[in-house]
């Protein structure tokens, strides 16, 4: 494995780049975290043009180590900027980290394949929900954690949370992490924004913290396995560590209802493939 990647031309190195930097653009832009990217890409180069076989646990791990280096850069960049959430975001780490190792260990043992067409069944679900959410009736109850925010133009937006439903979705987000090394962003996201009422810019910004705390333990379970190639996830690094900053850059400019659509477009198009593959 590591002598075919010795073995790596220009041509080949400059493709990795650019994966890592598309990938973590994007990811980044909607708080998705570009795994869906990776993944599916690692799969299709693996044999043709890397030299190398890759099997879908190795895949989810390098993808895993990548979204690290994407995740740690845009939360850097939103952090400065007043869009994460990190208060939030810490506490659904709480049960995303832990959880994240759960499905990291499962990787091998679970079939992917009928996994990934149930959640994207799933998530076609969600982008309904997020498309025609004006017209859900607002959650009416007090929430325990209550959080504003105040966007550029003054207005003033109140939203926040319950320990147990934001630690359940937590779980659940580590838990997709782990399992199919997509960082999670494609659950929190839809339940921030529908359930908790998150602003879309905090939602993505806050997504990409935990996406943080869940690709590190996740990466690190999938290392501890032999799931695992440095040399894949140092080629995707750059991209990634300049993508994860470019990507939040570019999400400050996208007003926040092209950011929704947006996020519902790549939702789509992510669940279409998770069911057709």
């Amino acid at each position: 494995m590591y002598l075919a990647m010795t073995m790596w031309d220009a041509p080949t190195l400059l493709i990795m780049f650019v994966l890592g930097l598309f990938a973590s653009t994007f990811g980044a832009i909607v708080g998705l975290g570009g795994g869906v990217i990776i993944v599916p890409a690692l799969l299709l180069l693996g044999s043709s043009m890397l030299g190398m076989d890759i099997d879908t646990t190795l895949a989810v791990g390098v993808s895993l180590g990548a979204l690290v280096f994407t995740s740690f850069t845009s939360t850097l960049t939103f952090v400065r900027e007043g869009k994460a959430d990190l208060r939030s975001a810490l506490f659904f780490s709480l049960s995303s980290g832990p959880f994240s190792l759960v499905g990291a260990s499962l990787t091998s043992l679970f079939d992917p394949d009928a996994f990934r067409k149930a959640f994207g069944y799933f998530m076609l679900f969600m982008v309904v929900l997020l498309l025609f959410r004006n017209r859900i009736k607002p959650y009416q109850g007090q929430w325990r954690y209550v959080r504003t925010y105040t966007d550029a133009a003054g207005m003033q937006q109140e939203y926040g949370y319950n320990a147990l439903p934001a630690l359940l979705i937590g779980g659940a987000v580590g838990l997709i992490a782990g399992l199919l090394g997509i960082g999670g962003g494609v659950l929190l996201i839809p339940a921030m924004m529908l359930l908790f009422r998150f602003p879309p810019h905090i939602a993505s910004a806050t997504s990409m913290a935990v996406i943080f705390v869940s690709a590190l333990f996740g990466s690190g379970m999938h290392l501890a396995r032999g799931e695992w190639d440095w040399m894949l996830v140092l080629a995707l690094a750059p991209g990634a560590l300049i993508g994860g900053w470019l990507g939040a850059r570019i999400s400050r400019r996208i007003g926040s209802v092209l950011l929704i659509r947006i996020m519902c477009g790549a939702l789509l198009l992510f669940a279409l493939r998770m069911i057709i593959t």
